[in-house]
């Protein structure tokens, strides 16, 4: 008499009763795809870069800082060395999505006044210009010398991302990648200093303040850019603790993608 051969377990749409073999496929199958889930979702909170510790400071405390205006590529205090520290360039901006150019403007290459809150992100400080005095002439601080011109330091080709330096430094979170495009087109549009924050450090700085290839504001045509990974070219100057990027938009070496 011939033995049976085993039951090889076929599934039956209609039956109640779903054979072993099938039921432990689908069981282990359940339990690898929760796995990959929670594997998958791990590496992506992983791999989600930082909002940043950046914020508001209120450094100033109801007092204000006093240097040399200037307004290329966009509104500069050079604050003259004290107590130790070195010279300063410091970005000026508006409330809002707004720049200070305004009032910058009459007083470039004088000696101003300014008051207001930083925002502070690694070595990124901007000063948000307001309260009471706000930006005004001054007079300079006895001994005060006019700064030193800005130091060329060659031609760079940088990787990283155009951001508005207010929202990058603390303003908003995030205040990279492409959910903050359009804010930061709005705010760079309106006169806030864009920033290129770098990949790799240039000359131990992440971050490094936008401008034409004639050291005027950045080119329009750049602002299709923010929010994303792109490689530009242009030259790098540094005036006080502050390095400003040239971007040379004239030919393929300076747009890269």
């Amino acid at each position: 008499m011939m033995s049976r051969p085993p039951d090889p377990g076929f599934f039956i749409g209609y039956s109640k009763k779903i054979p072993p073999a099938v039921a432990q496929c689908v069981l282990l199958f359940g339990v690898f795809f929760l796995l990959g889930l929670g594997t998958a979702s791990l590496a992506l909170s992983l791999s989600t870069p930082h909002p940043g510790s950046g914020g508001y400071v209120d450094e100033l405390r109801g007092g204000h800082l006093t240097g040399v205006l200037e307004t290329l590529p966009y509104p500069i205090l050079r604050v003259p060395a004290q107590n130790g520290s070195g010279p300063r360039a410091i970005m000026l901006s508006g409330q809002g999505k707004a720049g200070v150019a305004k009032d910058a403007d009459p007083l470039a290459g004088q000696w101003a006044q300014v008051s207001g809150i930083f925002v502070k992100r690694g070595d990124l400080d901007m000063l948000l210009v307001g309260g009471r005095e706000g930006l005004v002439g001054a007079e300079p601080p006895e001994d005060a010398s006019q700064p030193k011109a800005g130091v060329p330091l060659g031609r760079w080709r940088l990787t990283g991302e155009i951001c508005d330096g207010k929202c990058y430094a603390g303003a908003m979170r995030p205040g990279t990648g492409l959910s903050h495009k359009a804010c930061a087109n709005l705010c760079i549009t309106g006169g806030v200093p864009p920033v290129f924050v770098t990949t790799s450090p240039v000359e131990g700085h992440e971050f490094l303040l936008m401008a034409g290839v004639d050291g005027g504001p950045l080119p329009r045509a750049l602002l299709d850019r923010t929010g994303l990974l792109v490689e530009l070219e242009g030259e790098i100057e540094q005036r006080d603790d502050l390095l400003i990027f040239r971007v040379d938009t004239s030919g393929k070496d300076g747009m890269g993608s």
